[in-house]
């Protein structure tokens, strides 16, 4: 009898174990404040918050790719002595069925400085290593920065890398639209 129990009772928590592990809280590696402070150590950091009007939400979704559903973003500037060294952007998205939150850093000239993974609530077994996230670094917004592009992809987590790559060209959209390089204003008429 004790035998028939044994089995059943590992049965039954094999067959609970993925409901359990489906239902887990998001696996959170680092606060907003802490990814800024690695990113930005000893800047002096403004948060904005940045209404799109329906003309930047059309010009983001042409420089994206795909639809800009929001209106509302958040960019943090960050000053070293009064310089500008760079751009952070929050990024909560859904992966497959569950969310990843990341911090797209870009440098003054719309590069890509940095990202860092905030929290990931599908599998750990779908989040890709540091060094894949690294790929982006240094990046521009192009028809190159997508995967199989310049991007490489991740098998078993095809999904987190396209909603990655999408999340950084989304920041990189709204940055474009917000904060234009120097060069791409030139010339435009003023209020434009």
């Amino acid at each position: 009898m004790r035998d028939v129990i044994k089995p059943t009772l590992f049965v039954a928590l094999f067959l609970l174990a993925p409901i359990a592990a489906a239902s887990s809280p998001a696996k959170v590696f680092l606060s907003t404040q802490e990814a800024l402070e690695l990113v930005y150590p000893e800047c002096e950091l403004e948060r904005e918050a940045v209404y799109l009007t329906k003309e930047q939400r059309k010009s983001a979704t042409k420089l994206a790719g795909f639809e800009i559903e929001t209106g509302l973003a958040y960019v943090y500037a960050a000053y070293r002595k009064g310089e500008l060294v760079g751009y952070a952007y929050f990024d909560t998205h859904e992966v497959r069925t569950k969310r990843e939150t990341i911090m797209i850093a870009v440098t003054p000239d719309a590069r890509v400085r940095r990202l860092e993974v905030l929290a990931f609530a599908e599998p750990l077994e779908y989040l890709p290593s540091s060094r894949w996230y690294a790929q982006f670094m240094g990046k521009r917004l192009d028809e190159k920065l997508k995967v199989k592009g310049d991007i490489r992809s991740v098998t078993g987590a095809t999904l987190t890398a396209r909603a990655t790559t999408a999340a950084v060209r989304r920041a990189l959209a709204i940055h474009g639209v917000v904060h234009p390089a120097p060069s791409s204003t030139a010339g435009a008429p003023s209020g434009a």
